[in-house]
C-alpha cells in the first residue's frame, strides 16, 4: 500500500515582521502575522480574508521550529473556508532565511461544494524567503 499525493494547490503568502514574545516555558515564541495569501490550483483557489491569519511559531531549545497557523479564505467561487496547519522546520542553525517548512494542513467548511475538504489530510512543503514571502506546494494524501 503506497501513499498517493494529489496536487491540491500552491500558496503565496506574505508575512509581516515577527512579534517577538521571547523565551517562555516551552521555548521562544514568535508570532508572524499573515499580510496576504493567494491560493491557486485547479481544485482549490482563492485568497485570505480578514486579518486574523498568523503563525504562532515556537522554537525549542534544541532548534526545532513548530508551526501553528490558522487563517480563513474565500474561494474564487465564493466559499468561506477555515484552514489550519501544524508543521516543523529545522532552525538549529538559527532563524536564517531562506528556510524550508513542512506542514500538515486541514480544512473546515460548510459549503456543499467543498465538503470534501473536511475529510482530507493534506501535506505541504514551503520556502520562507528573505523578504518574508512564503511559497508552498500542498497535496491531498490518499
Amino acid at each position: 500500500m503506497a501513499i498517493e499525493l494529489l496536487p491540491l494547490c500552491t500558496l503565496h503568502i506574505q508575512l509581516k515582521p515577527p512579534i517577538e514574545v521571547g523565551a517562555g516555558p516551552c521555548g521562544t515564541r514568535l508570532i508572524f502575522e499573515v499580510a496576504s495569501a493567494q491560493i491557486k490550483g485547479d481544485r482549490l483557489a482563492g485568497e485570505m480574508i480578514g486579518s486574523a491569519g498568523a503563525d504562532w511559531l515556537l522554537v525549542g531549545p534544541e532548534g526545532t521550529g513548530t508551526l501553528d497557523v490558522r487563517f480563513a479564505f474565500t474561494t474564487d467561487d465564493g466559499a468561506t473556508i477555515f484552514g489550519q496547519y501544524h508543521g516543523r522546520s529545522d532552525v538549529s542553525q538559527g532563524l536564517t532565511l531562506p528556510a524550508t517548512v513542512y506542514v500538515a494542513p486541514r480544512f473546515e467548511t460548510c459549503d456543499e461544494r467543498y465538503l470534501w475538504l473536511n475529510r482530507i489530510q493534506a501535506v505541504g512543503k514551503g520556502i520562507v524567503h528573505e523578504d518574508l514571502s512564503l511559497d508552498y506546494e500542498w497535496f491531498e494524501v490518499r
